[in-house]
């Protein structure tokens, strides 16, 4: 089985909870949490990922679509990520 989008960004925030890349995609997922906001997510933020890295954010905006982020697997995900952002 394939591993989750949501599994693949806590494993890189969880390694290194810091960094350039885990703070935008930490940013990312935090604002697919605010859907009455509109999801603002500054765009230019997907200059700092490289081509591989935007993938990533494809896909969360590729789940966010398909009411993706919602439920509990999302929110176990956030739960995670909140804990090493906060921990780190």
């Amino acid at each position: 089985m394939p591993e989750s989008v949501l599994q693949k960004i806590t494993d890189i925030i969880k390694a290194d909870p810091h960094s350039g890349l885990s703070l935008n995609l930490y940013a990312l997922v935090s604002t697919l949490r605010m859907e009455k906001s509109g999801y603002l997510y500054m765009l230019r933020k997907l200059r700092d990922l490289s081509a591989e890295q935007r993938v990533l954010a494809y896909e969360l905006m590729e789940l966010m679509a398909t009411h993706g982020n919602q439920g509990e697997d999302w929110e176990a995900a956030l739960a995670a990520m909140d804990e090493a952002i906060g921990r780190g």
